[in-house]
């Protein structure tokens, strides 16, 4: 068949790769100059930047496209597991690392937290078991099929529905387990890693840190854009076509069936069209004619990010790859977020520093700061005001932890924010993630992977099931490539 994919960010590109390899041909339209939507990357006077995602989790997903196309994947895309994952910053002063290894983990955090060894054993069991129990179901199978729901994984979870945090949230079962606030709030972040709140999110959530304690984290060679440029070199040896500066104007329709695509003024047929552009944004603009599935479409969103991209004069040795620097209430700050449609004054900043791992991304004299903090999506807040207090709260709060002047040792500096974010990558709202999981229902209410209203159409990317981040976008497309039969 011939195949249009929309977009080539991580989903599409991963979406091409494994329709490509079915043996159908396949071509990507593309509104920006360069692959890789979200996942890009900032030149700046000899620094750069990924200007996206910054953290690398589960990549066998990334391997095993190479070897659906019969290649080694160490001859295209390599990578290295982090011996230190993060490392963490208190207002108090109190910091910790969070080390790959389990043991040396749950010695550092109960020797610097006080808290108990057996409390972090508890969660990081308590963490695999929810991913043995539902990765399979609802990060790797599609919800719109019934078999899913008659397989043997979902019968063995149904006998464990008590013990797998439907009932209360993501903050109160961390609050339960520990002693230490410090703690709570260490477990509680992993909520933003998909964009929600963990004093609504539910205590299933409390899965996602397996991903990075239990599995690990992960830096690629060459720094994140490498994930993109490689699978996009792997799409193009398996004969998909790029159009790049080609934005897609309407999906054609022909008694809702799904027959080809207009970009740049022309129309091109096709068997059958893969939208990884924004569900909501597809539904507004490229299918105008049809009525989108409200109740989906209208699910309150996750949140944004601002994000300054620091060419930073001078290199700190207590930093390294992944740095957390936590606010000092935060349960105020998700308030700020989603509740008030702001920005905390101690918002949590997250530094993130390739350099360290790649040295050319930076002068030898310096280091490159991806310093993000989490925001509210865009619902026409005031954000030139906001942002300029922000930058000066953040320059503060850092400055005061690292004792160093940091405005001074800025010497460039690139910005991308809730309107910057919904402008270039066209997620609704500027949001990051798509729909939050700030319900209990927030996992069945993404929009399927294949299109109930629009025959020979299907959806891929963050924004559609299974949810957001480079790992589920990636299981996104494995879901959509096993309805093409």
């Amino acid at each position: 068949m011939k195949v249009a994919v929309i977009g080539s960010g991580i989903g599409g590109l991963a979406s091409a790769i494994r329709l490509a390899t079915k043996g159908h041909k396949v071509a990507v339209f593309e509104a920006a100059s360069s692959p890789g939507g979200k996942l890009s990357e900032i030149k700046n006077k000899g620094y750069r930047f990924d200007a996206g995602p910054s953290l690398f989790t589960l990549p066998t997903l990334v391997d095993e496209l190479f070897e659906l196309a019969g290649e080694n994947p160490r001859e295209h895309f390599n990578y290295e597991k982090l011996p230190i994952v993060c490392n963490y910053f208190y207002p108090d002063g109190t910091e910790f690392s969070a080390f790959a290894d389990q043991e040396n983990f749950i010695h550092e955090l109960s020797n610097k937290l006080g808290e108990k060894e057996s409390s972090l054993r508890k969660a990081l069991h308590n963490s695999k078991e929810l991913y043995d129990t539902l990765a399979d179901l609802f990060v790797y199978s599609s919800l719109q099929d019934i078999r899913t729901f008659l397989s043997k994984k979902a019968f063995s979870a149904y006998a464990k529905i008590p013990f797998l945090g439907f009932t209360k949230t993501m903050s109160k079962a961390n609050e339960q387990l520990f002693e230490n606030s410090k703690t709570v709030q260490f477990f509680n972040r992993f909520a933003t890693y998909n964009g929600s709140d963990p004093y609504k999110t539910p205590a299933t959530m409390n899965i996602i840190p397996h991903l990075e304690m239990g599995i690990g984290a992960f830096f690629p060679k060459g720094g994140m854009y490498s994930i993109p440029h490689s699978l996009y070199e792997l799409a193009k040896r398996q004969g998909v076509i790029f159009h790049f500066n080609s934005p897609v104007d309407h999906i054609l329709l022909n008694d809702k069936k799904a027959i080809g695509i207009r970009s740049n003024n022309a129309d091109h047929h096709f068997d059958r069209i893969v939208s990884n552009v924004d569900v909501v944004n597809t539904y507004k603009h490229l299918l105008p004619s049809i009525n989108p599935p409200k109740l989906i479409v209208n699910q309150p969103k996750s949140s944004s990010a601002l994000i300054f991209y620091w060419g930073v004069k001078k290199q700190f040795k207590k930093l390294d790859l992944h740095n957390i620097f936590f606010s000092k209430d935060y349960e105020l700050e998700f308030d700020h977020i989603f509740n008030r449609g702001s920005i905390f004054e101690d918002p949590t900043i997250y530094v993130n520093i390739s350099s360290k791992n790649n040295a050319i991304d930076a002068p030898n004299y310096g280091e490159n700061w991806f310093t993000m903090i989490n925001v509210p999506n865009n619902q026409g807040q005031d954000w030139d005001l906001l942002i300029a207090q922000a930058r000066a709260n953040m320059v503060k709060k850092l400055s005061t932890i690292l004792k160093v002047d940091l405005e001074s040792l800025i010497e460039t500096e690139d910005i991308l924010e809730p309107r910057s974010i919904e402008s270039r990558t066209g997620s609704s709202l500027g949001a990051l993630y798509g729909n939050s999981s700030n319900n209990l229902f927030a996992a069945f209410l993404r929009h399927a992977n294949v299109s109930k209203r629009v025959k020979n159409l299907y959806f891929c990317g963050g924004s559609v099931h299974p949810g957001g981040g480079i790992p589920l976008s990636l299981s996104s497309a494995k879901i959509m490539a096993k309805y093409f039969r």
